[in-house]
C-alpha cells in the first residue's frame, strides 16, 4: 500500500449520523432546534452579563466565559452536521478539518479548566464568604480566565500538530460527524504509539488536575451545606449544587472517555453518542443549569426586555 503524505490530501469524508432519508430529515429538525436553543440561551446570558451592572462580579464573569465557550463548541461541529443531514454534503477540506479539530480541542480544553476555576470560585464564596471579595477580586478573575484560554490554546496546538503530521493511506473517511482526535488516529496508517502516548499523558495530567480541583471544591461545598442550620437553605443549596455537579460530571466523564484512551478502543457508534453528550447536550444545559434558574439573571433579563 502506498503511503501518501497528508499534505497531498485535499479533503476528508465525514460519516453522517444516518443514511436513511426518512431519518435524516427528522434528525435535521431535532438538531436544528437544539442548536437554535443553545445559541439563543447562551447569547441571552452573554447579553445579560455584559449589559447589567448588577451582574458585573466574579461569578457572572465566569458564567459569561462559559456561555461563550458553549456557543463556540456547538457552532464548531453542529452546522456541518446539519449540512450533511440536509444536503448529504459530507466532504470537508483538509484545512477545514484541521481548523475544526483545533478549535474544538481548544474550546473543550478551555472549558475543562474554566469549570475547575468556577468550582473554586463557588468554594470560596460558600466556605469563606467574609473573605470572598478579597480573595476573588476582578484582577484575579481576569488572570484565571486568560490562563484557561491560553492553556486551552496551547493544548490544542500540541494535539493538532501531532495529528496533522501523520500519514494517511487509501481511505479518507472519518468515522465521525466532525474531525476529532480518536477517528483521525484510527484513520492513519502511520505508527501512532508515541503520539498517542503524548496525547494521553498531556490530556491525563491536565484533565485529571482540573477534575481534582473541581471535585475537592465540590466536596468542601457539600460539607459546608450539611452544616447549614436552615433545612430550606440546605435544600436549595443541594438543588443548585446537585445540578451543577451533574453537568460537570457529564462533561468530564464524556471528554475523558473520548480522549484519555488508546485509538484501538475507538468504537464508531458508541463514540458518536458520547461526543453528542459534551458537544451538543452540555452547551444546551449549561445556560439553563447555571444561569437561567438564577433569580439575578432572570431579573437582569426582565430589566433588559423592559428597556427594549
Amino acid at each position: 500500500m502506498q503511503r501518501v503524505n497528508l499534505s497531498t490530501v485535499s479533503e476528508f469524508a465525514l460519516v453522517g449520523i444516518s443514511d436513511a432519508p426518512e431519518v435524516r430529515f427528522l434528525l435535521f429538525v431535532l438538531f436544528l432546534i437544539i442548536y437554535l436553543a443553545t445559541v439563543a440561551g447562551n447569547i441571552t446570558i452573554l447579553v445579560a452579563v455584559s449589559t447589567d451592572a448588577r451582574l458585573h462580579n466574579a461569578m457572572y464573569f465566569f458564567l459569561g466565559n462559559l456561555s461563550l465557550l458553549d456557543l463556540l463548541c456547538s457552532t464548531i461541529t453542529v452546522p456541518k452536521m446539519l449540512e450533511a443531514l440536509l444536503l448529504e454534503d459530507k466532504v470537508i477540506s483538509f484545512t477545514g478539518c484541521m481548523l475544526q479539530l483545533f478549535f474544538l480541542i481548544d474550546v473543550v480544553g478551555t472549558e475543562i479548566f474554566l469549570l475547575a476555576v468556577m468550582a473554586y470560585d463557588r468554594y470560596v464564596a460558600i466556605c469563606h464568604p467574609l473573605q470572598y471579595m478579597n480573595i476573588v477580586n476582578m484582577k484575579l478573575c481576569a488572570h484565571l480566565a486568560i490562563g484557561t484560554w491560553v492553556v486551552g490554546f496551547f493544548n490544542s496546538l500540541l494535539h493538532t500538530s501531532l495529528i496533522f503530521t501523520l500519514f494517511f493511506c487509501d481511505s479518507n473517511e472519518v468515522d465521525q460527524y466532525y474531525c476529532d482526535i480518536p477517528p483521525m488516529l484510527a484513520l492513519s496508517c502511520s505508527p501512532t504509539y508515541s503520539r498517542e502516548l503524548v496525547i494521553l499523558t498531556v490530556a491525563g495530567v491536565l484533565g485529571s488536575s482540573a477534575f481534582v480541583v473541581t471535585l475537592i471544591s465540590y466536596i468542601y461545598i457539600l460539607l459546608a451545606i450539611l452544616y447549614m442550620k436552615s433545612s430550606e437553605s440546605r435544600r436549595k443549596a443541594f438543588s443548585t449544587c446537585g445540578s451543577h455537579l451533574t453537568v460537570v460530571c457529564l462533561f468530564y466523564g464524556t471528554t475523558i472517555c473520548t480522549y484519555v484512551r488508546p485509538s484501538s478502543t475507538y468504537l464508531r457508534n458508541q463514540d458518536r453518542i458520547v461526543s453528542m453528550l459534551y458537544g451538543i447536550l452540555t452547551p444546551l444545559l449549561n445556560p439553563i443549569i447555571y444561569s437561567l434558574r438564577n433569580k439575578e439573571v432572570k431579573c437582569a433579563l426582565r430589566r433588559a426586555i423592559s428597556q427594549i
